[in-house]
C-alpha cells in the first residue's frame, strides 16, 4: 500500500477515537499503555455488522497479551432496527458507528469498515453479493489487512455454511479467508471462532472432531483493573444500545473455542506461537527493548514522570527504525505515553460550536506542564493561522492560555459531514473516493492544531482537534465538535406529503441560519406541471441558530406520482439545499449529518375511514406521524393511558413496532386491548420478535411468532382471501401495490394460529416455501385483531403509496 495511505491511516485511527474529551491517564492506565508498547502483535476479528463482534475476545487478546486488535466490520449497520429512537437507515448507521467506537474504547481495541452497505437481511451468501460489489469489498478487506497487518486473524462466522445463518454473516467469513491468501503480509494464522452453537446443540458439540480446534479460557481475571476479562466485554458489549444488547457480565472460567482454517496450529494455548512479539522483531528493535522493557519491570506508579528521560531516548530510536509500519505506530503510541507521564494538558477550544466558512471565531488554547521535566512550548500551528512561535517554558503546574482572534476556517474547508455520505451512495455500497479514509470509522470533522513541545531537550509534535467546550448542568464539563455548517439550512415538514385529491396543501419549510444577518430567497423545485405560491420567498434571519418556517401552498395534478420536493436557498454565495440533520445521545458523540433538504410527495387515489388513532409506540418509529399524512387524528398513548375509557373514543388503536418487546405492562394490559377490540375496536399489532416478548398472549387467540420473512422487497404477493374486505374496502389492493418497497417485505411472521385467524397474504423468498403469516385477521367479538409483519415502519417513511393504501384498509376494517 502507499506509504502515505497507510500513515493517514495509522494517525486518524490513533487519533478519531479520543478525537472529542480529552484523555487523561492514570498510573495504572499509563502502565498498561507500556506494556502494549512493548508488545508487538496484532489481531484482527472480521464480521458484518456491529454487535457481531465477540468482545470477550476482542477484550482478551487487547488486555491479556496487549496486543493490538482490531475489529472490521463489513457494514455500519445501517439495515437494523432501532430500540432507543426513530433513526433508520444512514442515521442508524451513524449510531451503531459511534456505539462501536464506544464499545472499543472499554474493551482497548480498534474499529475498521468497508464500503459494504448494510441493506437488510439477506438469506445467503449469493444474494448480498448480488448486492453489494463484491470487489470493491474485497479490496477494503485487503486494504485493513494490509494497513494492520494483524499476525492473526479471527471470523467470527463460518465461510462453508451458506443459508445457516444471515447472508452478511457468510459473507464476511468468506471474503476474509478469501483476503487471507492475496495479502502481501500474510497472518500466520486464521481461525473461526466457533462454539456450541454452530453445531446445533451441546451435544452435536461434545461428539464433533477437536483436532482443529483451540480452547482458551479466555475469562482471566486483571487485578489492575480490578475485573474479569468478560465483566469488561460485557460492559463493551452493552454500548450497542440500539440494538438493546445490554448483558451481564459474568467472573470464573469461561472457554471461548477458534478452529484452525489455514495456517499452523498452535501446540498450546499461546494463540502468538510462532510470532517474535518482542522488540527484536524489528531491526533496530533490541536496543529499544532494554529501554523499555526496564520502565515496564521499573514502573514507578507514584511518579510516572521519572520515566520520561527513558522515554524519550526510546522515541529517539524509534525515529531511526527502517519498518516505516512499526516505526509510525510505536512513535504513535509512545508519544501518548510521553504526554500522560509528564501530565501534559493541551487544548484548542473554539467560542462557538458552530460556524460558517466565512464567519469569525475566537480560538481559546491551553498548554500545562505537570511534571518536573524541562518542557517548552516551542510553537501552536493552526488551520491558516501563521505559524505562532511561542518558545515558552512550561513550569511545572503553570497554565500558559493564549487567544487566537477573528479566525476564519475559509472556503476550502469542506462542510461538517460523516465522510462515508458525501458521495451518491447505492443499496450495496457507499461511494468513498478519497481511499486513505474509506476503511476508517470516522473524521471527526477534523480541525488539527499542532502543538510542538520540546521535552527534555526532544522535540515532539502533539496533535489535539480544536472542540468546543461548556458546562452543562446535568454532566458537568461537555466537549462536542467543532462544526462547519453552510449559511443557511432547510427542513421541509412532513417528509412524506400524500396528495389524494387535486386540493392544494400547505408545505411549512423550517430555515436555519448558521450566522447573524443573513439574507436569501427560498423556494422549492417542485414535480413538472405541478403549481406553487409563491413562487419564492425573501427572508432576512437576524441572530446566529434562529430558525424561521415559511408556508407554500403545493398544487398537485391529477396523475398518480411519487415524486419528490428540494428546498432551495439562494444567497449571494450560491444556491444552497441542505438539512442539518443532529444525533445526541448520551453513551455517543453528537453527530452532525448535512443531507438534501427534500421531501416525498406522494399523488394517488385513497380513501380513508375512520378518524381517530391511538398509537402506542414501542421501540420506536415514524409509523403514527406517517399516518397523520392521511388525515387520521392520531393521539399518542404511553402504557400508563391505556384504560377501557381511554381507549374508547378510538376506531383503531396501533402497537409500534416491538411494542410486545419492550413495554412490560402489556404483560397484563394486553387483557384491556382486547378487550377494546371486543368491543368493535380495530387493535393492529405491528411486528414483534420472538426474543424477550413480556407475555406469550399477544392475541386474544393462540398466535405463536416465527423468524419467518421474506427479505426480497419484489416478491410476488399471492392473496390467499382475495373477497376478503381489507383487500377490498375503501381501497382495491391489488399486486401494483406492493411495487416499489424498500428493503424487505416483513419480517417476524407468525406460523402457527389458531382457527380465528384468517391469512390474508401469501409471499416467499426465491427457493422458499410460501410465508402465509404478514398479515392475519381474527374477528373478536365486534371487532377485529390484526396481526402484521409487513415492513410498514420502513414503507412509509419512504412514501411507498401501496403501504398507505394497505394500511388505510387495515384501520377502516368494518368501519
Amino acid at each position: 500500500m502507499n506509504r502515505s495511505i497507510t500513515s493517514i491511516i495509522i494517525f486518524f485511527i490513533s487519533f478519531t477515537i479520543w478525537a472529542q474529551t480529552p484523555q487523561k491517564l492514570n498510573a495504572v492506565e499509563i502502565y498498561e499503555q507500556v506494556q502494549k508498547l512493548n508488545f508487538l502483535g496484532k489481531v484482527l476479528y472480521v464480521a458484518a455488522h456491529p454487535d457481531d463482534e465477540n468482545t470477550k475476545l476482542i477484550t482478551y487478546f487487547s488486555n491479556h497479551y496487549h496486543a493490538q486488535t482490531a475489529y472490521l466490520s463489513l457494514t455500519r449497520g445501517d439495515g437494523g432496527q432501532n430500540l432507543i429512537g426513530t433513526e433508520l437507515r444512514e442515521k442508524l448507521g451513524a449510531i451503531r458507528t459511534q456505539e462501536l467506537l464506544a464499545a472499543r474504547r472499554i474493551d482497548g481495541g480498534e474499529q475498521f469498515f468497508t464500503r459494504a452497505n448494510d441493506f437488510g437481511f439477506s438469506k445467503e451468501p449469493n444474494e448480498t453479493f448480488a448486492i453489494w460489489n463484491k470487489n470493491e469489498v474485497m479490496e477494503d478487506v485487503i486494504q485493513v489487512m494490509e494497513t494492520f497487518r494483524p499476525d492473526i486473524v479471527i471470523n467470527r462466522f463460518a465461510h462453508n455454511t451458506p443459508g445457516t445463518t444471515h447472508g452478511h454473516h457468510t459473507a464476511s467469513a468468506m471474503l476474509s479467508l478469501e483476503a487471507y491468501d492475496l495479502v502481501k503480509y500474510q497472518p500466520k494464522r486464521i481461525f473461526f471462532n466457533t462454539s456450541w452453537w454452530f453445531y446445533g446443540s451441546q451435544e452435536a458439540f461434545d461428539a464433533a472432531d477437536k483436532s482443529k480446534l483451540l480452547a482458551i479460557n479466555s475469562n482471566v481475571f486483571y487485578p489492575l483493573k480490578g475485573k474479569s476479562n468478560n465483566e469488561i466485554a460485557a460492559l463493551s458489549r452493552s454500548q450497542h444500545k440500539c440494538q438493546g444488547f445490554g448483558t451481564l457480565g459474568t467472573r470464573g472460567d469461561e472457554i471461548e473455542y477458534l478452529e484452525l482454517l489455514k495456517g499452523d496450529l498452535p501446540s498450546n494455548t499461546n494463540l502468538f506461537e510462532g510470532i517474535d512479539t518482542s522488540w527484536n522483531r524489528v531491526k533496530g528493535g533490541n536496543e529499544i527493548g532494554k529501554i523499555l522493557y526496564e520502565i515496564e519491570k521499573n514502573f514507578n506508579f507514584g511518579n510516572p514522570s521519572v520515566h520520561i528521560p527513558n522515554l524519550i531516548k526510546a522515541y529517539d530510536l524509534i525515529q531511526k527504525l527502517e519498518d516505516t509500519h512499526w516505526r509510525e505506530i510505536k512513535s504513535t503510541q509512545i508519544i501518548k505515553i510521553i504526554e500522560a507521564c509528564s501530565g501534559l494538558f493541551m487544548e484548542a477550544i473554539a467560542d462557538t460550536e458552530t460556524i460558517t466558512k466565512d464567519s469569525k471565531f475566537n480560538l481559546q488554547l491551553e498548554v500545562i506542564n505537570r511534571s518536573q521535566s524541562n518542557v517548552k512550548l516551542i510553537s501552536v500551528n493552526a488551520l491558516n493561522i501563521k505559524n505562532q512561535t511561542q518558545n515558552k517554558p512550561l513550569k511545572n503546574n503553570e497554565k500558559v492560555s493564549f487567544q487566537y482572534k477573528d479566525v476564519v476556517v475559509g472556503n476550502a474547508v469542506d462542510y461538517s459531514n460523516l465522510f462515508w455520505l458525501k458521495e451518491q451512495q447505492t443499496d450495496g455500497m457507499y461511494r468513498v473516493s478519497d481511499k486513505s479514509i474509506r476503511i476508517l470509522p470516522e473524521i471527526s470533522t477534523s480541525f488539527p492544531v499542532i502543538f510542538t513541545i520540546e521535552i527534555e531537550g526532544k522535540t515532539i509534535e502533539f496533535v489535539k482537534n480544536i472542540c468546543y467546550k461548556f458546562n452543562n448542568p446535568d454532566d458537568g464539563e461537555t466537549y462536542v465538535p467543532f462544526t462547519i455548517l453552510p449559511e443557511f439550512t432547510a427542513t421541509i415538514e412532513p417528509k412524506v406529503i400524500i396528495f389524494n385529491s387535486t386540493q392544494p396543501k400547505e408545505i411549512t419549510v423550517k430555515v436555519k441560519a448558521h450566522k447573524a444577518n443573513a439574507s436569501g430567497k427560498l423556494s422549492l423545485a417542485i414535480p413538472q406541471d405541478w403549481k406553487m405560491e409563491p413562487k419564492e420567498i425573501p427572508f432576512t434571519i437576524d441572530a446566529k441558530n434562529e430558525e424561521r418556517k415559511f408556508t407554500f401552498k403545493i398544487y398537485p395534478t391529477k396523475a398518480e406520482i411519487t415524486s419528490k420536493l428540494v428546498a432551495q436557498i439562494t444567497t449571494s454565495n450560491g444556491i444552497l439545499d441542505k438539512e442539518l440533520i443532529t444525533i445526541q445521545y448520551p453513551h455517543i458523540p453528537k453527530q452532525t449529518i448535512l443531507v438534501t433538504s427534500t421531501s416525498k410527495v406522494v399523488k394517488l387515489d385513497i380513501a380513508t375511514k375512520g378518524k381517530n388513532i391511538g398509537y402506542i409506540m414501542g421501540a420506536g418509529d415514524e409509523v403514527n406521524k406517517n399516518l397523520e399524512n392521511l388525515g387520521f387524528q392520531i393521539t399518542n398513548l404511553n402504557a400508563g393511558e391505556i384504560t377501557p375509557d381511554n381507549l374508547k373514543p378510538f376506531d383503531a388503536v396501533i402497537l409500534g413496532i416491538r411494542a410486545f418487546n419492550v413495554i412490560d405492562e402489556l404483560k397484563y394490559k394486553n387483557k384491556i386491548l382486547f378487550n377494546y377490540v371486543a368491543n368493535g375496536g380495530n387493535l393492529i399489532v405491528q411486528y414483534n420478535t420472538t426474543n424477550n416478548l413480556v407475555t406469550k398472549e399477544i392475541a386474544p387467540y393462540n398466535l405463536e411468532l416465527s423468524r419467518d420473512r421474506v427479505t426480497d422487497e419484489k416478491a410476488k404477493v399471492t392473496f390467499l382471501q382475495p373477497n376478503h374486505k381489507v383487500l377490498n374496502q375503501p381501497n382495491k389492493i391489488t399486486e401494483k401495490d406492493f411495487e416499489g418497497w424498500v428493503q424487505e417485505q416483513g419480517l417476524y411472521y407468525p406460523n402457527k394460529w389458531s382457527n380465528e385467524f384468517i391469512p390474508i397474504l401469501a409471499s416467499n423468498d426465491e427457493g422458499e416455501p410460501s410465508k402465509t403469516g404478514g398479515l392475519v385477521i381474527a374477528k373478536h367479538g365486534k371487532g377485529n385483531y390484526i396481526y402484521t409483519g409487513l415492513s410498514f415502519f420502513r414503507e412509509l417513511p419512504e412514501g411507498v403509496s401501496g403501504a398507505y393504501r394497505i394500511f388505510a384498509n387495515l384501520i377502516a376494517l368494518d368501519k
